[in-house]
């Protein structure tokens, strides 16, 4: 652990000239906000097995990071671990800036007994998002935390400001075992993980966990699902879910008794304290997985009834009722386009379904045993992280890192090990579709955008299926589910220049190979325009065979 004056000195060293080529000099509108992290292991034990865990300046979860459209943080980040850390900001699109997305494609590891600052502004962003680590199996062991990007007050919100507040509700299947068993006992060695240990509810066990509304008032639930790999199904007994938001899009407000968030994904959801005094429970249901598993949270009601003893109410079903039914709910989550969401345009101003498709990216994920080993796969190439960050390797010229792929399945006669980039070209309009032929649901996330999902079918995709797509008012989010023996059609507007991680949102497929990258650029120019990308930040790790270069080469 680091003394205060140490954590002041290196805070203080935050580099000027970041900060100036990010926001211009003269630019007096935009907040900058300032957060300290230190990162270390403590000892916990929600489950009632102590497990090691990583903290934020001691929480488990981690601190909110709490912003306005257009704020510019500055993320100091202090590893006091024994090992490399990163952290990736899980729905925030980094706009020209994928040298801060925190992720071993982009981001050399901040050493231990070492810090780093990460710089980026929620450019023309709202919504609800979490941060994570991103290295190996660290989010399996905590270090995450809420993100709130609030409204400016000139573009309201289409719902009236909840009078109770904001609460932030991060749920997750939880594993007793540590991360290194889950490793070598398990993914080294060709194993599947077990089923999760429980669910957790704001880092707790089940009961352990309050959740206060304020009668008479109505809140906002910010739910964020930051597991490891399980589907869960979320309700307030007594209460409607009204949903608001995913993932920085404002949804068609519709009520639900229950809401599917799947690994990785957001939502905002009301709900009005208009009840007689509980005692009720917020209910966390496992889906997909046997046996069962339930987290538990009270919710009180301030100044009623004291918190109840566990299970001195009945939880009620909770209920699996198969893919069927999840999918049918999926589909049933449409954006609200009358509204404005960080700008004051309507959110259906951008007519996705009349745009020309450029390309036809088809992602098809698989195992297969590769090299001796079991390994995930995405059209038959199974990620190997390089020791130098892809985007380091691209700016500065440096070869033989990453191999260029077409974005489709190829024959080939086995699968292999590479490290595969996707080339796009900017401001390209792409059609993404992910087809999962095996028994599991996965979840795919794209860093740097969100994207449209248009549709959503059984069996093999086909060109046809564009004729069931939803082409008006189709959620836009960051983060999607393809159930198992389905796909799941995206669109995607490529407006972003950089290198963009592409993966499971499952941690034992991801490291196992499930990723890819997607390289955006004009193709033409050595070093972009600056209004365009920004320009390799002077803070920047090198590592890899980019140590020995210097920065000025970029």
């Amino acid at each position: 652990m680091m003394d205060g004056e140490r954590l002041v000195a290196i805070f203080a060293a935050v580099p000027v000239l970041l900060i100036i080529l990010m926001c211009g000099a003269a630019d007096g509108e935009n907040r900058h906000v300032f957060m300290n992290w230190e990162v270390s292991y403590a000892m916990r034990a929600p489950l009632g097995v102590a497990k090691r865990v990583i903290t934020i300046n001691g929480r488990f979860p981690g601190p909110l990071l709490n912003l306005t459209t257009n704020d510019v943080a500055h993320v100091n980040v202090v590893n006091t671990l024994n090992e490399p850390f990163l952290l990736t900001w899980n729905g925030l699109q980094m706009r020209r800036n994928s040298w801060n997305d925190g992720v071993a494609g982009t981001n050399c590891p901040i050493p231990p007994g070492s810090n780093w600052t990460y710089v980026f502004q929620a450019k023309d962003e709202v919504g609800s998002f979490f941060y994570r680590p991103s290295l190996g199996l660290h989010a399996a062991a905590g270090g995450h935390g809420p993100i709130r990007v609030n409204n400016r007050p000139t573009v309201p919100a289409p719902f009236p400001h909840p009078d109770g507040g904001d609460l932030d509700v991060l749920i997750g299947d939880w594993y007793n075992m540590d991360a290194a068993t889950m490793r070598a006992e398990y993914l080294d060695v060709g194993r599947d993980l077990p089923s999760p240990d429980g669910v957790l509810v704001n880092g707790l066990g089940p009961y352990e966990a309050d959740v206060t509304l304020q009668p008479g008032r109505t809140h906002r639930l910010r739910v964020h699902n930051v597991g490891a790999r399980t589907s869960l199904r979320v309700r307030v007994q007594g209460h409607a879910l009204l949903l608001v938001e995913a993932e920085g899009a404002y949804t068609q407000q519709r009520r639900y008794a229950a809401l599917d968030v799947h690994a990785g994904q957001s939502v905002s959801v009301l709900v009005a304290a208009d009840q007689r005094p509980g005692p009720y429970y917020l209910v966390v249901t496992s889906l997909f997985v046997q046996p069962e598993l339930v987290g538990v949270a009270n919710v009180l009601y301030a100044g009623g009834l004291r918190r109840p003893k566990p299970g001195n109410a009945p939880l009620g079903r909770g209920g699996d009722e198969g893919y069927a039914r999840s999918m049918d709910q999926a589909r049933s989550v449409r954006m609200n386009l009358t509204c404005g969401a960080a700008r004051p345009n309507p959110q259906g101003s951008f007519r996705y379904g009349a745009i020309r498709v450029d390309r036809t990216i088809l992602l098809r994920n698989g195992e297969a045993d590769v090299a001796g080993r079991r390994r995930c796969t995405v059209n038959g190439v199974s990620f190997a992280d390089a020791a130098t960050p892809l985007k380091l390797a691209d700016r500065l010229g440096v070869e033989g890192v990453f191999k260029v792929v077409s974005g489709r399945p190829e024959r080939r006669r086995r699968a292999s090990l590479g490290t595969a980039v996707i080339d796009a070209r900017y401001r390209d309009f792409v059609q993404i579709v992910f087809e999962n032929s095996l028994p599991s649901l996965q979840t795919w996330h794209l860093d740097g955008y969100s994207f449209f999902v248009a549709g959503m079918g059984w069996g093999k995709w086909t060109p046809n299926a564009r004729s069931t797509y939803n082409l008006v008012d189709a959620i836009y989010r960051s983060t999607v589910q393809v159930y198992p023996a389905s796909w799941t059609a995206v669109f995607v507007s490529l407006d972003n220049e950089g290198i963009w991680n592409l993966r499971s949102q499952d941690l034992g497929r991801r490291y196992l190979g499930q990723e890819t990258y997607i390289r955006v650029s004009q193709g033409t120019l050595e070093v972009p325009d600056p209004r365009d990308e920004l320009p390799m930040p002077s803070n920047a790790l090198l590592c890899g065979k980019a140590k020995s270069l210097k920065l000025g080469q970029a």
